[in-house]
């Protein structure tokens, strides 16, 4: 089952793809898809946020892929430039986010709407733009393996829940002296 934030990124990357070939307005596009089928499963604040950062952003999101990149920015595939338009808005703008997630939802996306192997080229090219954006993180991840946090953001402390183990009820010894009260 997708969660909420799972379907933002789906429905921004399928506004950026009407973007890029329909040239659609971000107003236009927001209202769409304000009414479209399950929408309202998405975290919509999210949605707003990846779409306008994206198509706000633009030229400096995609001159900060370019370096990374094998082939010339239009032989890119629609697709693959709108996940990695938004995975770039995201290790750029949304540092509470880990850059790890960041990858993985962009990897996903990938795998779903776009081709053969795109999620490949998706994740190299994202590893190589984390390793530039999010060098501190990266670097603290390295030193500590196995951790969530991150040095520069503060977290709250996570809720530990505990199962307890229920027994059955074990008699009290009976003792076998007399009572010495009356």
């Amino acid at each position: 089952m997708k969660n909420a934030r799972r379907r933002s990124r789906e429905f921004a990357l399928q506004a950026l793809y009407q973007w890029q070939l329909a040239g659609q307005s971000l107003d236009d596009l927001e209202k769409q898809y304000a009414g479209m089928e399950g929408f309202d499963k998405a975290d919509s604040k999210l949605f707003s946020l990846l779409l306008s950062g994206v198509i706000k952003h633009q030229e400096s999101l995609q001159e900060s892929l370019v370096p990374h990149l094998d082939r010339v920015w239009n032989e890119v595939s629609p697709i693959e430039r709108g996940v990695l338009l938004i995975a770039a808005h995201e290790l750029s703008a949304m540092a509470e986010t880990p850059y790890r997630v960041i990858i993985n939802e962009a990897i996903e996306l990938a795998k779903s709407f776009g081709g053969t192997d795109g999620h490949k080229y998706v994740n190299g090219v994202l590893d190589k733009l984390a390793a530039q954006v999010r060098a501190s993180e990266m670097a603290y991840q390295a030193e500590n393996p196995g951790t969530v946090a991150k040095p520069r953001v503060a977290r709250k402390a996570p809720t530990v829940v505990t199962k307890v183990r229920r027994t059955a009820k074990v008699p009290a010894k009976v003792s076998t002296k007399a009572s010495s009260k009356p």
